[in-house]
């Protein structure tokens, strides 16, 4: 169930930009509503995963979760509509869920596999990986076949249903004298250095993914791929981050700290990203690769390393929601400037600094985040009748 879930947190976020010239054009939408579009749900990300925690201590995790991917599926739906706020409320409901499931799922293998927590991330990393070279690579297919890019991009609504469903039976039962779970409060998260140093490294090695979940097919096609081969160029990058999300954190949890493996792993990213903006067409689907391999395996380490830095699912928890909700919303400003530099230029050319410029940022925060140590937080039990959080 964890991996189906995961699948669907992706398709959402990489299908647009397989169709953003048709979106454009039908709806005669601007540039700067088209960078909107492309930062908004990362932006809903960052804001709606602070409300992960507070709602699963009121509901239950795997409740909320059952919730979220149904509100999901509305807001896809919403995108059979091709208007401006169809689009834009599809995209903050669909964003707003899937901050939300991001932010519970690093809880929950924590949780239930505290043996198996590098495997069991690598797991979950892979699962989005799939899902997010199906939203790139199946879209333009789909449209296609439907003859409707918003019918393509409505089609996701359909596995976050069957995802709902089959999530439903792992609810558990309420018994009127089951006693409450005992509640935690997780203090001094918010005034830790290696949390924030956690927290940018996860905010950078996403402001790149979106970077590419954005622009990458469109920057191909300007670069004279047609429609289909660049949706299927960057879904095989996607795919290559499957195999990569698998391994590189069960490498990494073999070594004392991850320091050396962020170096390694951004590095390759960087390089297959200026290879997709200057290296020949023909060589295209090469760098796209090691693109793949280095985003795969820069997001897999950044959820390691909020795995890894807690001593237990309690704090694991409050991490996750500090690093991805601060994170996405530090991320959501790389869709946003990389259109507002194309439109200022009129060329791809400035997005190679842009990328440089955060990759070696997010190497330096990566080597406080990769020390083998734990955040320095108390953790203590609340008493039923006053169990609130605090951060």
């Amino acid at each position: 169930m964890l991996v189906l879930v995961s699948i669907n947190l992706r398709p959402a976020l990489s299908s647009v930009g397989s169709v953003l010239e048709e979106l454009m054009r039908d709806t005669g939408a601007s540039a700067t509503f088209v960078s909107v579009l492309t930062t908004l749900p990362v932006l809903c990300l960052g804001a709606f995963g602070l409300a992960a925690p507070p709602l699963a201590r009121r509901f239950g995790t795997e409740r909320v979760v059952l919730v979220t991917l149904l509100a999901m599926a509305a807001g896809l739906a919403l995108r059979l509509f091709p208007s401006f706020l169809p689009l834009i409320g599809s995209t903050v409901v669909a964003g707003a869920a899937i901050g939300i499931i991001g932010v519970l799922m690093p809880g929950l293998v924590k949780r239930d596999f505290p043996k198996h927590a590098s495997l069991m991330t690598g797991v979950y990393t892979m699962a989005l990986c799939a899902g997010g070279a199906l939203g790139a690579g199946a879209t333009v297919p789909l449209a296609k076949a439907f003859d409707s890019w918003p019918a393509a991009l409505a089609f996701w609504a359909a596995p976050a249903v069957l995802a709902a469903i089959l999530w439903w039976p792992s609810i558990p039962k309420r018994r009127a004298d089951q006693p409450k779970p005992v509640q935690y409060a997780v203090t001094g998260l918010w005034r830790d250095r290696l949390a924030w140093q956690v927290t940018l490294f996860t905010g950078l090695q996403s402001l790149l993914a979106y970077i590419v979940f954005g622009w990458l097919i469109q920057i191909l096609r300007d670069r004279g791929l047609d429609a289909m081969t660049a949706g299927l160029t960057v879904s095989g990058s996607v795919l290559a981050q499957v195999p990569a999300a698998l391994i590189v954190p069960i490498l990494a949890a073999r070594r004392r700290d991850q320091r050396g493996m962020i170096i390694l792993i951004m590095t390759i990213g960087l390089m297959g990203m200026l290879g997709c903006l200057f290296a020949p067409l023909s060589t295209v689907a090469f760098w796209a690769l090691l693109l793949g391999i280095g985003q795969g395996g820069n997001f897999a380490l950044a959820l390691l390393t909020i795995v890894l830095r807690s001593p237990d699912s309690h704090v694991a928890a409050r991490l996750s929601s500090m690093a991805q909700s601060v994170g996405y919303t530090l991320a959501a400003t790389g869709p946003f400037a990389t259109g507002l530099l194309h439109s200022w230029t009129g060329s791809w050319d400035s997005v190679a600094l842009l990328y440089l410029g955060v990759t070696i940022a997010g190497m330096a925060c990566g080597l406080g985040a990769g020390r083998a140590r734990h955040v320095n937080v108390t953790v203590t039990p609340l008493p039923q009748t006053t169990a609130v959080a605090r951060a």
